[in-house]
This record gives C-alpha cells, sequence and structure tokens, in this order.
C-alpha cells in the first residue's frame, strides 16, 4: 500500500509491507530555516496514540546516553528524510502524524503536520506471500531483549520459543504451516539444498504419515544423510521412493516445495532464498516466497520431476532450458517468468546488468558473495538513477571503486557488528572470524553484541537474500528473486530457479521496505565501524544542534539528495521504456539448449555415453621422430564452493 500526504511545501510518502512501513518526508527550503527534526506519533487499531521512539539524543539534554536508550521523537526528532517502523503487524491499519519541531533542545516547537492512515500488506493476497525473517541477529534490539543469550539446540528446534520466534519473524512459521496445512490426499514435492533443521523436517515426516504424498530431493551429503536419519523418514513408503538423493552437480542449489491438490494438481510453490537449516531461518537474512498460481507450480513441478531422475548436466540443462527459456527483455506482467538452471550461458548476467542500466530511478541488489563484473560494470555505468547495493562482507576495492566513481549515484551497505571488523589470519588475508576494534568509542552507549559467529564458524553470517529490484517505486516495478546468486556458476552449474514478477507493486512494496529495513540498519553500523577503525570518535549517536544536518538533503549531486528526490518521482518512469528498446544479449552462438543426449522422462536412468575412439592416420617414422614427448597435466581437484 502506498500512501501519500500533505502538500507542495510539507510532503510525505508512505510505502507499507507486511511488517515494515517505510516513510520518505520532503519539504520546501522555506520550511528549512530552524528545523530540528521531525516527530512520529503513530496509533494503532484504534488505540491512543504514542510519540515513537528513536536512538538519538541531543548532547544538551543527555551528554552521557546508557547503553541501549530510547527518546521520544517529540522531544528528540529524527534527523533524517526518511524513517521506518519496522515493528509493525501485517493486515494492520496504523495512524501516523508526521510533526515538524523548530526551536531549541527542551523548547521544540511543533509548527507543521502531515496526518495519513496505511494499512500493511497481508501475508498472502493476490497470488503471493512473501516472509522476510529478522536476519539482524546483530542488532541492538537483539542485545535488549535477550541479553545475547546463546540458544540451546532445543530451543532452536522450538518454534514457539521467544528467542527462535524473533529471529524469524514469521519466515519459520509460515513455512511451518505450509508444509501442516497440506492435507491428506494432497503431495508435495521438495528440492533441498541443504536439508538439516528438525522442525521442518519433522513436519515433512508428519505430513507423510498423515497422508500426504511426499516426496523430497536432496542434496546427496553426509551432513544432509544424518539429519535426514535422526529424523527417522524413511526411505520408502510401499512402492515408493520417499528420499531422492541429487549426487550432480556439486552445487544442486534448489530450495522449493510444490503443492499438488488432490496428489496431481500442482496449485503453489514454496520458493525464495532460505535453506532448511536453522541460519537459513534464524540467522541470515532470508525470505521465503510462497506462489499461489497453477501455472507457476506446473512448471516447478516439470522441474522436479526432471531433477528426480538425477540428471547429469547436459540433460539438466535441456529441461532447464525447455521449461524456462531465455526471457524476452520486458518480461511479461502476466505472471511470473521463471528462470532455471544449469544454462548453456551466463548472459543472464547481461539480462541483470541491462535491467540494472534501465532503471529510471533506482535499482536495489543484494550480493550475498560479491558482485559478478558484469553486473558491477552495468552498476558503475553513469545514469540518471541511483543504486543501493547491500553485501554480505565489506566491498573489495573494484566494487568501492565503482562507489568512488559515481558520487550521489551508488550507496553501498554491508553486514557488520558495531565494535568489530572482519580479523585477518597470519597470511593477512580476510577471515570469517570478528574482532573487535580498539577504543571503540560507541561502545558506552551501545550494548556489546555477543554473538557465536564470533568464532567463525558457519558460512554467510548477514546477507543471504538474492533478489534485485528495478524501479520499485514505480507502477511498473521489476522484482527478480530465487535461490540464485547473481553469478556465471550459478547459471551455468547450478540447480537453481528464479522469478521475475513484473507489474505488481504489492511484490515490490514488501521487498522495498524489506530491504530498506537491513540496508540501513547495517549501513549506521559500517559507518561508525569505518570512522573508528580510523581512530576517529564516531559521534553519531547525537542528534545535531545547529541546524546544518539538513543541508546534505538538499545539496546538488549529494546522495541523500536524490534518494529524498527518488521517493517523489512520477511514478509512471520505468525501466521498461529503454528496455524496449535493448538489444537482445541471448541472440548468437550458445544461446540454445545442448543437443548431446536426448531429453529423459521422469524416472529414465542417465545411461553413461559410450566412448567413440578414432583410429588415428598412421605415422611416418619421421614423424614419429620429430613427435615431442608429451608431459602429462596435473589434475586439479576442484573443491565445490557456494556460489
Amino acid at each position: 500500500m502506498r500512501v501519500r500526504g500533505g502538500d507542495q511545501n510539507f510532503a510525505v510518502q508512505a510505502i507499507a509491507g507486511t511488517r515494515a512501513i517505510l516513510i520518505a518526508i520532503d519539504c520546501s527550503k522555506g520550511y528549512l530555516a530552524g528545523l530540528k527534526g521531525f516527530a512520529f506519533q503513530r496509533a494503532v487499531a484504534g488505540n491512543p496514540p504514542t510519540w515513537l521512539l528513536g536512538n538519538k539524543v541531543f548532547r544538551t539534554l543527555e551528554p552521557n546516553p546508557k547503553a541501549g536508550a530510547s527518546y521520544p521523537t517529540n522531544e528528540n526528532p529524527i534527523q533524517s528524510f526518511i524513517w521506518s517502523d519496522y515493528e509493525a503487524s501485517p493486515d494492520t491499519e496504523y495512524k501516523f502524524s508526521i510533526v515538524a519541531m523548530y526551536g531549541e533542545p527542551g523548547r521544540l516547537d511543533p509548527r507543521h503536520k502531515v496526518d495519513f492512515t496505511v494499512r500493511t500488506e497481508k501475508e498472502i493476497d493476490k497470488g503471493h506471500g512473501i516472509w522476510f525473517n529478522r536476519g539482524a541477529i546483530a542488532s541492538q534490539a537483539f542485545a535488549r531483549k535477550f541479553g545475547n543469550k546463546q540458544l540451546s539446540e532445543a530451543e532452536t528446534n522450538d518454534p514457539k520459543h521467544p528467542e527462535t520466534a524473533w529471529l524469524s519473524r514469521g519466515l519459520l512459521e509460515a513455512c511451518l504451516r505450509y508444509i501442516d496445512g497440506t492435507p491428506a490426499g494432497d503431495a508435495l514435492r521438495v528440492c533441498a539444498y541443504e536439508f538439516t533443521y528438525p522442525p521442518v523436517l519433522n513436519a515433512l515426516l508428519k505430513a507423510l504419515n498423515r497422508g500426504v504424498d511426499v516426496q523430497i530431493i536432496f542434496h546427496d551429503t553426509p551432513v544432509n544423510e544424518k539429519a535426514v536419519a535422526a529424523a527417522k523418514i524413511p526411505a520408502t513408503k510401499g512402492n515408493k521412493k520417499i528420499l531422492i538423493k541429487r549426487t550432480q552437480p556439486k552445487i544442486p542449489h534448489n530450495k522449493f516445495i510444490v503443492r499438488l491438490q488432490n496428489g496431481t494438481n500442482p496449485v503453489e510453490v514454496w520458493t525464495g532464498s532460505t535453506n532448511f537449516t536453522p541460519s537459513g531461518f534464524l540467522g541470515q537474512t532470508n525470505v521465503g516466497h510462497l506462489v499461489v498460481d497453477p501455472a507457476t507450480a506446473k512448471t516447478y513441478l516439470d522441474y522436479w520431476t526432471e531433477l528426480s531422475a538425477n540428471p547429469d548436466r547436459t540433460t539438466a540443462l535441456n529441461n532447464a532450458m525447455r521449461f524456462t527459456p531465455d526471457p524476452p527483455n520486458v518480461v511479461s506482467p502476466a505472471s511470473a517468468t521463471k528462470v532455471f538452471s544449469p544454462r548453456p550461458n551466463d548472459r543472464m548476467l547481461n539480462w541483470y546488468g541491462q535491467r540494472i542500466e534501465d532503471a529510471a530511478t533506482s535499482s536495489m541488489f543484494t550480493g550475498a558473495f560479491g558482485i559478478d563484473r558484469t553486473i558491477l560494470a552495468s552498476i558503475g555505468k553513469k545514469g540518471a538513477s541511483l543504486r543501493f547495493i547491500l553485501l554480505e562482507r565489506r566491498p573489495t576495492k573494484e566494487i568501492k571503486a565503482v562507489e568512488i566513481n559515481n558520487p550521489g549515484d551508488i550507496l553501498i551497505s554491508y553486514g557488520a557488528v558495531l565494535g568489530e571488523m572482519q580479523g585477518m589470519d597470519a597470511n593477512g588475508k580476510p577471515t570469517k572470524k570478528l574482532a573487535p576494534i580498539p577504543q571503540f568509542e560507541l561502545d558506552k552507549w551501545f550494548l556489546k553484541e555477543e554473538l557465536e559467529r564470533r568464532s567463525g564458524e558457519g558460512f554467510v553470517f548477514f546477507i543471504h537474500t538474492k533478489f534485485l529490484l528495478v524501479d520499485p517505486l514505480a507502477n511498473d516495478p521489476l522484482v527478480c528473486t530465487g535461490s540464485a546468486n547473481f553469478s556465471s556458476g550459478s547459471l551455468k552449474s547450478n540447480d537453481e530457479n528464479m522469478l521475475l514478477i513484473r507489474g505488481d507493486a504489492r511484490v515490490a512494496d514488501i521487498y522495498l521496505t524489506e530491504f530498506d529495513r537491513i540496508f540501513r540498519h547495517f549501513y549506521f553500523r559500517d559507518v561508525a565501524n569505518e570512522v573508528a577503525k580510523k581512530g576517529k570518535n564516531a559521534e553519531i549517536v547525537f542528534l545535531d544542534e545547529t541546524g546544518k544536518w539538513s543541508d546534505p538533503y538538499f545539496a546538488a549531486g549529494n546522495f541523500k539528495n536524490r534518494r529524498r528526490q527518488m521517493f517523489f518521482a512520477d511514478p509512471k518512469l520505468n525501466w521498461a521504456t529503454k528496455a524496449a528498446t535493448d538489444p537482445n544479449v541471448f541472440a548468437g552462438k550458445g544461446s540454445k539448449p545442448a543437443k548431446k543426449t536426448p531429453k529423459t522422462g521422469a524416472g529414465a536412468k542417465n545411461q553413461p555415453k559410450k566412448r567413440v575412439t578414432k583410429k588415428k592416420p598412421a605415422r611416418t617414422k619421421s614423424a614419429k621422430r620429430k613427435a615431442p614427448k608429451k608431459t602429462p597435466k596435473k589434475r586439479k581437484s576442484k573443491k565445490a564452493s557456494r556460489r
């Protein structure tokens, strides 16, 4: 839901997702003199209004803030033209009052006000259900609520435990409801990469026992095997195979579940970035995306059916291309366009890059494993749109250079813990382990965040989502989301699935509000840590008392200024206009499926190919004398890496 309020002198744009409400503010320059910030008042479902709280304070009022303290915004206003309510609930009406505050600390004068009402989105509506977990175990809220208490294994496996539920933020609950709500006589077809989280495995076992036709493809690893054995999921039931091991490729990266009504009719599919692991649901940022659409569900079922034969790459590639041909530049808004892997080439990277270049106002990109150079080149091109990049780790020099070369156009945020940075190993290379920043001044005001990831265990700590938003504020937005990291390996080697969703403002609003939540959560930390790392004292806990805080929001070429304008741009402007004139990146050699092996049906065995030996022409004695000796090449062993 999108709501605009106010007038040309003082305006508000509110975008509501399911559990977050993003509020952008604009005002005329005549309103800036003496402006100390904005106060936020909210009333929920008919209850009396209350002033919302912020983390910053005027030094005049509180020179030594207490760790974890919050302050009412009518006394210590928000000094930003963008603010969000992250504690919203789905399908709930909220009444807001935004008040411009003037005067001096302790004697603030409310002069201008905008009132508006907004309703958050339902969890499932108009064919899509979308759930983001908290994805912010590194947070002051976590430290305040739970004191950084480490979860025991029993607590982690209990969906109703307060800490588990807080971290899940509805994601685990939605997945379990999807499985538990499948009645006897229906069927579930599961495709899993990491498959170790007991609540999910137990739910599938219960479904099987109550008469649901359950079949599970999972990556053949010792860890998955151990978890499946512990859950006591049978390999077969009657004459039907329940467990199907995917032994190839090295990274069968899918995580989806198709539901078949009456055991035969595909009606919906659960997909997204969430691995079926504790970290997937409770740690790193992830999304579960339910598509309630028979046509989409059927395509996923067809894909699952072919994967159940454990096909080799050539066969899997043929199947993926048969079900999901290369998309046009301007995909249809009628239903989600599917893109399955493996594919014959990585030209989808060029496709994604083109869409970023096509953006009229903005694009937003998440990179759990960095940014492929093809996409980075598109991000780095000069253009009219703003580009937001959310990463798992600190940007490389190559990525940072793109931001430096595009001042006012590109902003990067990455996963971080306050007062800690990635450490170095004995060879000076970055490690996953975090190390405290010496003399971190803000630690007197912010709570310590003692986290399990301090040991360096785990793989992705912060950002694991894989999505790209193109002009999400437009009337015709584009959302690209799924399991695939935007990399060459994920396209050419892995089992993957992606959805390209065009023209659905509801879907775009949910993804936008969650992207903003995570992006700004970590950006604050990034700035504080980088300042401290340089030996300076970051005093960003204090509000500005001079009135200069608003200057960047109206400075030509400044990112904050352009972002303020972005929220109030014409929503008719969008990426599709330019995309229609772009060249076809798939045209030319290598864009068609391979033709080495015939199509195989469900359950068909992949027979080994016969080797054809060609007779070499007989060499003369002189030829034999001249022939150099061949030195056998050493075979390099390639370790599987999560791309």
